[in-house]
């Protein structure tokens, strides 16, 4: 990375705490295998004062899916098995076993928001509230899944392989790559987690489409965040209850080194190669883009993935939170990690002051600034 990059970056990240309210963060990028350029700095816990280090394990919220995601294709790959396995072959009770693995894994399948509530601590409820729930749309509309996507995949794959995606994560992809992406966190690495900060709703826009709903008790984006409880709050967050349930939606502990390398492991660029290129295509590739039913607003989906919706006017990213051409996924308050294929890069950033916002944020979109304007 060059110096000019190196220093654009750089005043990014500083700016995010003098001027936006950043407590501790990590970024961390690499490419074609190697680290180019790691920051942190701050604090990973106010009462304390303990510093954020290189070392600090923060919650990431959504940014887990891919890592999710993954995993569940990659066991489909060793059983000789591929996406578009109709869901029924693994899951004869799922509400739509027409629909294909990649339809679901790309969030086509109506079924964000559930007929009931169901506690994520409890796998066999989750599936009970799932398999009760009529999908609320058909393909090819799509709509964000923020919580159900968890005990869907957990369901999924514990049917294809008799674990669970946090289990199988540890001992087939973290344990074997030594990443410090965990899903499902030992008791041993307690001790690195940071503190998350709630958000503050000083100067966010409530009066849009989507909020008016979200803050609306029983609307479809209201219960699509509120089907599935037990974690659904900060301060659950900051909780060994919460660090340990190995949500595969939204459970994820991570470094932002160790999500950057997980993407760099992806492109085949860091030893070992665990991933085959099949893995990556899915990831990579477009399954589902436009108006989505419960973000309101253009996205894009592959299998697990968040990419950059097209204008259809133009055929140009709407939005360069992926960097136009890469693919992977944002987390509720700001986390975000993706991988470029075509240049080989990828970017994470890790921070424990959330932003309230449905997609990235003011501190994260400033350093995706610095970055894609200057490579």
């Amino acid at each position: 990375m060059d110096n000019h990059l190196q220093a654009k970056l750089g005043a990014a990240f500083d700016r995010n705490f003098r001027e936006h309210g950043e407590i501790g963060a990590s970024v961390s990028i690499w490419q074609h295998g190697t680290p180019l350029l790691e920051l942190h700095g701050g604090l990973a816990d106010k009462k304390t004062a303990a510093p954020w280090t290189a070392a600090t394990l923060i919650p990431i919220y959504s940014a887990t899916k891919c890592a999710s995601a993954a995993a569940l294709l990659l066991a489909l790959h060793r059983s000789g098995l591929t996406a578009d396995l109709q869901a029924g072959e693994l899951w004869p009770r799922f509400p739509a076993p027409q629909l294909t693995i990649a339809q679901i894994l790309s969030h086509q399948a109506g079924l964000a928001a559930l007929s009931r509530q169901a506690n994520i601590f409890d796998l066999d409820d989750c599936i009970d509230a799932i398999e009760h729930t009529a999908p609320a749309w058909q393909p090819p509309d799509h709509g964000y899944h923020p919580h159900t996507f968890g005990p869907i995949l957990d369901a999924l794959m514990r049917n294809l392989t008799g674990s669970r995606i946090g289990p199988w994560w540890e001992e087939h992809i973290r344990r074997p790559l030594g990443l410090d992406l965990y899903i499902g966190l030992p008791e041993s690495e307690h001790h690195r987690v940071g503190t998350l900060y709630p958000g503050k709703a000083a100067g966010l826009d409530l009066d849009t489409p989507f909020y008016r709903q979200y803050l609306t008790g029983g609307t479809p984006i209201y219960r699509a965040f509120h089907s599935i409880t037990g974690i659904d709050s900060v301060r659950a967050m900051n909780t060994p209850a919460a660090w340990a349930s190995a949500s595969p939606a939204s459970g994820g502990i991570a470094t932002a080194n160790g999500l950057a390398r997980f993407y760099q492991i992806l492109l085949g660029h860091a030893p070992p190669h665990l991933f085959p290129p099949s893995v990556l295509h899915e990831l990579a590739t477009i399954r589902t883009q436009g108006n989505d039913r419960t973000l309101l607003t253009p996205t894009a989906y592959s299998c697990g993935a968040m990419l950059d919706p097209a204008d259809p006017a133009t055929g140009l990213p709407l939005r360069r939170l992926f960097g136009g051409t890469g693919f992977g996924h944002a987390g509720a308050g700001g986390s975000h990690a993706f991988a470029l294929p075509a240049s080989g890069l990828s970017f994470a950033y890790t921070m424990n002051q959330m932003e309230l916002s449905v997609l990235p944020a003011h501190k994260t979109t400033a350093l995706l600034d610095a970055l894609l304007e200057n490579i």
